[in-house]
Formats: C-alpha cells, sequence, structure tokens
C-alpha cells in the first residue's frame, strides 16, 4: 500500500457499518440503500431486526405502500407497524391485506393506527383478523370506531397489554365491560376524552385489571369519587392523570394515594382537592417525579412543605401554577423545597 493510501473497506467492515447506520434510516432511506449494489443488498436483507418495523407514519398512499411491503419477502415477520396520521388509509385497504397477504402478519405485535379517521369498525375487523399475536393496539382520534369494533379487537387479539383508545367518543361502557372480561393482564390503558364512559364502566376496568401500569383518564369530567377510589386497587400504578376531573375530592385522592408506587400523576384542574388530599398524597406515594397541580386554589403552601419532607429528592416536574393559595411558588422558593426540579410549567 503506498504511503497516505486509505486502506480499503473489506466486505465484513461494510456490512457492520451497514448494520449500525441502517437502524437509524428511516423507510425511504433505507429503500434507497437497497439500490445502492447488490452487496449492500444481500447485507441489508441479512438483517432481519431492520425488517420488524415497518413505519408509514404521515405517508400519502399508505394503504397501497402497506400492502405492497407485506407482498415482500422481508416483510415476513414484521412486528410493529406505524400508521399514524396516515389519513388516507381506509377499510377496503385492511380488507385487501387479510384476502393477500394474511400470513405476513401473523406475528404482528403493535399497530399503530393513531389519526387515521377513516377507519370503521369493518377495518378493525379485518386488520385484527391477522393479528392473533398482537399486544399493542393504538387508535387515537377516531370516532367512527364503535363498541362493536372493539369486540371484533378482543376477539381476535387475546394478548392485549396496551391499549390507546383516546379520543375514540362513541365506546361506552361495553367496550370497558368487554376489556375488562379479557384483557386482565392489561399494563396500559388510555381512555382520553372517551367521554360516553361513566363509573360503572372503569370500576370493572379497576376490579378486574390488576396489572395496570399507566391509566389514562385526560379529560374525563363525568366520572366520580365512585371509580376514583377503586383507583386504589392498582398496586402497580405508576402512571396516572386525572388532568379535569373535576368530581375528584379529597376523599379519592387519599385513596388514589395508596398506590405507593405512583411516579406520575397529573392533577390540573382538579378544582376540588385541598390541603387535605395533597398531604395524603405525600405520606402515600413518596416516589412521584412528575405532579401537576395546576389549577387548584384550594392547596397552600402546607402542600407543598408536606410533598417536601417525602418528595424532595425525586420530584423533577412541578407545576404550582394557578395555584393562588400558594404564596412561595417562585422558580427559586420552588427549588429550596425540592432541588432537583427541571421543569416548572406542564401547561400553558
Amino acid at each position: 500500500m503506498a504511503a497516505g493510501d486509505e486502506p480499503a473497506w473489506g466486505k465484513d467492515t461494510v456490512a457492520g457499518v451497514l448494520a449500525i447506520v441502517s437502524t437509524r434510516l428511516s423507510l425511504r432511506d433505507l429503500c434507497s440503500l437497497l439500490l445502492v449494489s447488490s452487496s449492500c443488498y444481500r447485507d441489508l436483507l441479512a438483517q432481519s431486526t431492520l425488517w420488524e418495523v415497518l413505519d408509514l407514519r404521515e405517508m400519502s398512499r399508505a394503504g397501497e405502500r402497506l400492502i405492497s411491503a407485506l407482498s415482500l419477502a422481508r416483510y415476513q415477520n414484521v412486528k410493529r407497524i406505524n400508521l399514524e396520521f396516515s389519513r388516507d388509509i381506509e377499510d377496503e385497504h385492511f380488507v385487501l391485506l387479510r384476502n393477500k397477504v394474511m400470513k405476513s402478519l401473523h406475528g404482528l405485535e403493535s399497530l399503530n393506527l393513531n389519526g387515521c379517521q377513516k377507519i370503521t369498525d369493518k377495518g378493525v375487523e379485518a386488520v385484527t383478523s391477522c393479528c392473533p399475536n398482537l399486544k399493542a393496539f393504538s387508535i387515537y382520534w377516531n370516532v367512527r370506531v364503535t363498541d362493536l369494533g372493539i369486540k371484533q379487537l378482543i376477539a381476535n387479539c387475546r394478548q392485549m397489554v396496551d391499549l390507546n383508545l383516546s379520543g375514540c367518543k362513541n365506546i361506552s361502557d361495553q367496550s370497558l365491560q368487554m376489556i375488562a372480561e379479557s384483557y386482565q393482564e392489561l399494563k396500559v390503558l388510555n381512555l382520553t376524552r372517551c367521554i360516553k364512559l361513566t363509573d360503572v364502566g372503569l370500576q370493572q376496568i379497576l376490579l378486574k385489571c390488576s396489572y395496570l401500569e399507566s391509566l389514562n383518564l385526560y379529560a374525563l369530567s363525568s366520572l366520580t369519587d365512585k371509580a376514583y377510589k377503586s383507583i386504589a386497587s392498582l398496586a402497580n400504578l405508576r402512571f396516572l392523570d386525572l388532568c379535569g376531573a373535576q368530581n375528584l375530592s379529597d376523599e379519592g385522592l387519599s385513596c388514589i394515594a395508596k398506590c405507593k408506587n405512583l411516579v406520575s400523576l397529573n392533577l390540573t384542574w382538579c378544582v376540588r382537592i385541598t390541603d387535605t388530599g395533597v398531604l395524603a398524597l405525600a405520606q402515600g406515594c413518596p416516589s412521584l417525579e412528575f405532579l401537576s397541580l395546576f389549577g387548584i386554589v384550594g392547596v397552600t403552601d402546607a402542600s407543598l412543605e408536606a410533598l417536601s419532607k417525602s418528595c424532595s429528592n425525586t420530584l423533577t416536574t412541578l407545576d404550582v401554577n394557578g395555584c393562588i393559595g400558594i404564596k412561595r411558588r417562585s422558580r427559586e422558593d420552588l427549588l429550596l423545597l425540592f432541588p432537583y426540579l427541571r421543569c416548572f410549567k406542564v401547561h400553558s
């Protein structure tokens, strides 16, 4: 080799570099890389984990792209599909999928249909009938799916542990009853803005889904302490969002405080809460890292003093904006009580 010449990369080196770089590429770039050379093509196909994820987020013609991709041998073991905000995808794409490439989805574990607003119960039935091993299903912001779609999901997919129904305004307590009966291993459940739900349905979930670690009840203003008190039974709960829970009382919060493993709690606009509830929270939940009391006028400095005795070494996010009963709520005052705070404002 002449002085100053760079050593040529061997095949093994190229393959190794591709293995590292390709994991950071978008689907479009990855497909472009396939066309560079035959050796690139072979090396990329050999990286089987690359083809376990199919990300079509926000893409045009996502339905056609999905069917085309799943027709290829490299996607025969796909585990995660992301169609978030692929707004042109329709029921018929999933019907075609079932008829043409059903076997490709047998090992699918995660399906994201967030913002796919053209999907109805028919589409849910078609796609989930191909995915018996699905463990995570997200269909945020869909007002066409009803209890029938949830019934079909449950009939087809028995291993669910992560379910996001945020914004599905046409599901009712009937869906919660079915979920409670069939998904008792569920760990994550998001029911944000599912406005038809009542205490009756939520109580079924709290009674039977005892492994829940994350529960989002954001903007469900009709729920009451009758349901909130039952949250105490969730021994593994770490994340709880109760933003806008206008009927939550100190008594209800005192029950929730029995969830000693809580790390994140959103009490924004829980307007009935006072120091009594927060003191119970401070005593029961010493591992809190995130807490929002935004807009609660009934709490005072006594709440912060109690929290500082139990959570001063764990809290990194604390929002007390709008808590006019707390007089010492400047950044400097809060850092004296909670030295590890990094975020002081969650809501604007």
